[in-house]
């Protein structure tokens, strides 16, 4: 191990971490969007509604993220003069967007779930109280539902915000030179896999483990009722002679 040419390709992998975190957290808040109406959409009771949020999850939980990125830039491709005609080829024949796209609805299936789940756990108690209370439609859902949901389904999601960090190393195969495109790129030069890998891989393991003391720090400020109270102890009087 070249711990002297580690340090250089810390230094050049490093120049791709923007890209990742901007690939990441542009698909999980578009993605979060998405995925909230597809929870919304399970939970409605209408038949259609439920049956094609429920396909939806299906098909893209059950087909690997590389294949939708595939499909999404090279597939659509194929239909380059009716993307044309209407006014999408600009947007698919770039790689970022199309990474973006296929990313925002991988996660969206997987958070959809989540997002139910959440909803799902809320106590069918605090509802009625709220409902006792004069709250009714969206005003119980952003006071009461949304807060507790959230912060039920708040450790799963995190994972998923970790899972979509590095599953924007699938971007590099698109010629997206996030971590993991810089990576390929400087092995073909160098021809000193283990190195580049081993470097890239903790790039990857310091970006997450900030992502999860982050995603910790939301869960303690959302959960102040599972807080330890501060122990206090009794003051002794001074005893009057």
């Amino acid at each position: 191990m070249d711990f002297a040419f580690m340090r250089d390709t810390f230094l050049q992998l490093i120049a791709g971490v923007p890209l990742t975190l901007n690939l990441a957290f542009t698909s999980v808040a578009f993605g979060a969007v998405f995925a909230m109406l597809l929870a919304l959409m399970r939970m409605s009771g209408v038949r259609v509604l439920d049956g094609f949020a429920r396909a939806y999850v299906f098909v893209f939980r059950g087909t690997p993220l590389l294949v939708q990125i595939f499909l999404i830039y090279y597939g659509l491709g194929q239909f380059r003069p009716t993307l044309q005609e209407w006014g999408l080829w600009g947007f698919f024949r770039e790689p970022y967007w199309c990474a973006v796209l296929a990313l925002t609805l991988n996660t969206a299936a997987y958070a959809s779930e989540i997002f139910r789940g959440g909803l799902q756990a809320v106590p069918h108690q605090q509802v009625e109280a709220a409902r006792a209370c004069g709250m009714s439609g969206f005003l119980l859902f952003r006071r009461i539902v949304f807060p507790i949901a959230v912060r039920q389904a708040l450790p799963a999601y995190g994972s998923e915000i970790i899972l979509m960090v590095k599953a924007t190393s699938l971007a590099s195969i698109i010629t997206m030179m996030e971590v993991t495109g810089l990576a390929a790129k400087l092995i073909s030069q160098t021809f000193r896999a283990v190195e580049v890998f081993v470097v890239a891989g903790a790039i990857y393991l310091i970006l997450n483990f900030a992502i999860t003391r982050i995603v910790m720090a939301i869960e303690w400020w959302l959960s102040p009722h599972l807080r330890r109270p501060p122990s206090v102890e009794p003051k002794l009087e001074a005893a009057h002679v």
